[in-house]
């Protein structure tokens, strides 16, 4: 479900922070997961708002992230087969043993890789705290990202938003279109037993 929508001028901190107690305020309850990206204002909102809520940061992101740090290609491959194994391990115990390798491997290799990889990693092992049958779907902000892509085609018409408030009916009922889809169309996520 699409729970709320507002428009900021940032992703600081406090504009997540609004909208998490706005969420709140409303009803919101039984949060089990908060995944995003490594977003500072969200993180720190959440642990404002929800701090007994964990983190699951994107594998994709980080993946992605892990890039930066290798400059040769073919050790770059060679990193995403390593954080690939490390993301579909069978349980969380296998993957703090194989990301545990990694690290001892990239601290002698890719010394910057390590450095980032031993904060970064562990945050996207939450998702082992669940049943396997949902971890496809907790691990990554896909589908996040699949709305924010309809979001940018639908409103990138319209280029130029006279004020904040019609650029939030515009996105509000664009959000409302795609939460009556997912209410009527396949689930996306199905967390019955």
């Amino acid at each position: 479900r699409v729970l709320g929508c507002t428009v900021a001028t940032s992703e600081a901190e406090i504009n997540w922070r609004r909208f998490l107690e706005s969420l709140l305020a409303r009803g919101l309850h039984g949060v089990k997961l908060i995944v995003a990206d490594d977003h500072a204002g969200l993180k720190a909102a959440r642990k404002a708002v929800f701090p007994s809520v964990p983190w699951q940061r994107c594998q994709f992101h980080l993946q992605q992230n892990a890039g930066q740090f290798v400059t040769r290609q073919e050790a770059k491959k060679h990193v995403a087969a390593t954080l690939r194994a490390i993301f579909n391990a069978p349980d969380k115990a296998e993957a703090e043993r194989l990301l545990k390798a990694a690290l001892d491997t990239w601290r002698k290799e890719h010394p910057k890789l390590a450095e980032w990889a031993e904060t970064a990693i562990p945050e996207s092992l939450t998702v082992f705290d669940f049943p396997a049958a949902h971890r496809i779907r907790l691990r990554t902000t896909n589908g996040l990202e699949r709305i924010n892509r309809e979001l940018r085609r639908r409103t990138r018409v319209a280029s130029i938003f006279p004020n904040m408030d019609s650029c939030l009916r515009l996105v509000s009922a664009l959000l409302a279109e795609l939460d009556d889809e997912w209410m009527t169309g396949k689930v996306y996520l199905n967390l019955n037993p």
